[in-house]
Order: structure tokens, then sequence, then C-alpha cells
């Protein structure tokens, strides 16, 4: 039997305070002190606030993102407090905004929230459609000269796919019909599935690996397949996922997110073990460190603990051990958490009703 641990209510807690410690006066969320941050992962960070119940410190990292947005609904890459450090623009940063505010959603079942980011969204997912190639795939990036990549990635355009369909369901909630949303998430699909060899090959990155499933764009079976494939490449047991399959670098980031396209297949007692594993990266005050190498558990990079680490975990977590309402953001079964209080739905099987329980998970 598998002895998973959810996160007690101190311990989410204290990683979100973490989270917040590290978040400037004008709501960015840097990777660490004095560090840079990017969209994506700054929204990810905000995500994880939200579910942790800090709303006043979400909505400044969403406001941020409102106010640092460019006429063209992009962002660039890279920032720092005192302003850009790349200004190269990156679609999948940029889409990854519906996601945190359709994820805002589902955790407040705020809709007022939802129509003052929907100028945000609509601009963002313009941006990304602009990039968007006939085959489906998504050009990884535009240089501020308008120049565009020569190629696009699998899990960038994997990102984009899920990312597309909250998107398409802030504007089914807002009452605004975009078809033209719908077909470019199912076009980026069509790519995923049936054209993996029109994006660069990055085989080597865990991220291109789960991905695909935990984008949504595989499910099932197929899901299935892709995952016990290379799992013996990218799966350190015990210990995590690997970040690259040649080298014994196990980071808390693609450990939880692998856990959470576990949990979207269905394979909850996997998804709840793996994400056990990244205990041993955790730190007193509820920081992460980013990764270790094993087998003497290197700290690398040397000292990092990184907002985006902690807050993968604070959202694998939610969404294991969450049931029914935002935790669906992964799974496709998206009702808000308030929709599921207000019908008094008990928790989905697997779900350990008390915070801090240890759960029988089944067999290995």
């Amino acid at each position: 039997m598998i002895r998973a641990r959810k996160l007690t209510v101190d311990e989410v807690s204290a990683t979100a305070a973490w989270i917040a410690s590290i978040q400037l006066p004008n709501g960015m969320i840097p990777w660490f002190p004095g560090g840079h941050a990017d969209p994506w992962n700054h929204t990810e960070a905000a995500m994880a606030l939200v579910g942790a119940g800090r709303r006043a410190e979400a909505e400044l990292a969403f406001r941020w993102l409102a106010g640092s947005q460019l006429p063209d609904g992009a962002w660039c890459r890279y920032y720092l407090a005192d302003g850009v450090e790349d200004p190269r623009r990156d679609p999948n940063v940029g889409a990854y905004v519906a996601t945190g505010v359709w994820w805002h959603f589902l955790c407040t079942g705020d809709s007022g929230f939802l129509e003052e980011m929907w100028p945000v969204v609509e601009a963002a997912v313009g941006f990304v459609l602009r990039l968007q190639q006939p085959g489906g795939e998504v050009l990884w990036s535009m240089d501020p000269d308008g120049h565009l990549g020569r190629y696009a990635l699998l899990t960038s355009t994997s990102s984009i796919h899920h990312s597309l369909r909250c998107a398409v369901s802030i504007a089914s909630r807002l009452g605004v019909e975009r078809p033209e949303w719908e077909l470019a998430a199912d076009l980026a699909l069509d790519a995923i599935v049936r054209r993996p060899d029109g994006f660069a090959t990055k085989q080597r990155w865990a991220m291109d690996w789960y991905y695909p499933v935990l984008s949504g764009a595989l499910r099932g079976p197929a899901g299935r397949e892709r995952i016990e494939a290379r799992w013996g490449e990218f799966v350190m047991d015990g210990l995590g996922v690997r970040c690259v399959a040649d080298q014994p670098w196990v980071t808390t980031a693609e450990t939880a997110e692998c856990a959470l396209a576990l949990d979207a297949l269905g394979m909850w007692a996997e998804a709840a073990e793996l994400l056990d594993w990244t205990r041993h990266l955790r730190v007193g005050d509820g920081s992460y460190w980013t990764g270790c190498v094993h087998p003497e558990c290197i700290r690398y990079p040397g000292g990092e603990r990184t907002t985006y680490s902690a807050a993968a975990v604070l959202l694998a977590d939610h969404a294991i051990y969450s049931g029914p309402g935002s935790a669906g953001l992964f799974r496709g079964t998206w009702r808000t958490s308030v929709e599921v209080a207000e019908t008094g739905e008990v928790a989905e099987v697997g779900e350990v009703a008390e915070v801090g329980e240890v759960a029988e998970v089944g067999e290995a």
C-alpha cells in the first residue's frame, strides 16, 4: 500500500506565505529574491496563492499582468524589478493568463474578476492566434521587431492548447462566442496528436514527455501509453522526475507537474505517491529547492529555492486531493468550488477529507 501525505493546513499556509513574501509591491512575483520573473511562472504563483486563500496577493499579481501587457496582447519573456530583461515575446507565457484567470474563477466563483480580466485574456489570445501556423502548432517566439521564431515546441503548444480551452470557457461564462478560439484549440490538438514531427526535437526534456497529457491533448489509453513508455527514463524511484532524461537532476516543478498529469489520467494513486516524493525538497519555511542532483542530493542550482517550484506543489496538492470543483482544471471537469459546495457533493474516490490525513491509495 502507498501512504501519501496531503499537505497540512499549516504547510499550505507556510508555502503560500513564502511565495507572497517574494512578491514585489507592484505585484510581480520573481523566481526568487532579486531574480527575474516570467509571465507563465508568475501566473502559476498567483494560481497557488488563490488556491491557498490569499486572494489579495493573487489579484495584485494578476493586475501586474494587466498593467505590463503590451499593446499587441503579448508580454516580454523576462522582467526584472526595474524593467524588462528579455524583450522577446513568448505566446505560451502570455496564453497562460487564461488558465490563471479561469482557475481564479473555479476557486472563487467571482464573475466580476472574470469581467475585469476579460480584455487581458482577449488580447493575449489574439496574439497567440497570430503565431499559430496552418498545421496548428504555435511558433515559440517573436522578436520585438516582429521577426518570428523558426520553430514550434511541443511543450509550448500543449500548454497553449490547455490555455485556449480555458479562454473558451471564460468567454462562454461571460456569454461571448469565440468560435475561432475553439478552432485554434482543435488545430493545436491535431498538431500535438497527429503531427508530433512538426515540433523541434526536445525529447530529453521531461516536459515534452508529460505536457501533452497534462494539457488534455492525450487522455485515456493514449495518455497512459505515453507516460508508461518513458517512465523509467524520467522517474527516479522515491525521489521524483528528472528535468532531463540523461542527468540525475530531480526537480520539484517537474515532479509536481507530472503528478498533475497522472491525476488527469485518473491515476490517483500514482499521482499522490509521486507528489509525496517532493517532500525531500521542502524547506522548513515552506519553500522548495528547485532541484537536487542524486545520489548525493546536491542542491542545484546551488541554493536556489523558487516560487514556481512551490507553486507547482500547491497546485498539484490541491488538484489531487480536492475532488470536485477547481481540481477539474486539469481533469477537464470544470465546475467552480462554490458550485460544488452549494450542491453538498462528497469528495471523489481517493480524496482525503481531513487535511494532513495519511491516505491509503492502493497497490503501487
